[in-house]
């Protein structure tokens, strides 16, 4: 049994650093912008904006950073045992979040903070914890 759990673990480490690096380049490499990346740092000034004007690409934002942490909810605490839980998970999605809207608000062209982004993605992870990751980290890791 012991061994299944090792091996479980090792799987969901190896995924978890899969998903890093598609997270890194889906949201840390320049995009072509013309100019428009505005910030944000009013909470739900973007969200307010996307939802009085509902479309396809509204969806997209809102959808995208509810999905775009998710599998941390997921996968983390399946590494780490220490990590259950919906307040230590969003501290944790919390930080990934913000380094991630600070560098896009810094240092990458075409760029922006926003901070509804890192209130969507803790949400996003919080959520697949207690739809999914709760339930599989105690299956996979006992307790």
């Amino acid at each position: 049994m012991i061994a299944l759990r090792v091996v479980a673990v090792t799987i969901a480490l190896a995924f978890l650093g899969v998903f890093c690096y598609f997270a890194f380049r889906l949201t840390l490499t320049p995009v072509d912008d013309n100019g428009q990346a505005g910030g944000n740092t009013d909470p739900g000034d973007s969200l307010r904006f996307y939802l009085n004007r509902p479309s396809g690409d509204a969806a997209l934002q809102i959808g995208g950073n509810l999905a775009l942490l998710a599998p941390l909810g997921v996968l983390l605490p399946i590494v780490w045992v220490s990590l259950r839980g919906p307040i230590r998970l969003a501290l944790v999605a919390g930080m990934c979040s913000l380094a991630i809207e600070t560098v896009q608000g810094t240092v990458v062209m075409g760029r922006a903070f926003d901070v509804d982004d890192v209130i969507l993605n803790v949400v996003g992870v919080v959520l697949a914890y207690l739809l999914l990751g709760r339930r599989l980290s105690k299956s996979i890791r006992g307790g």
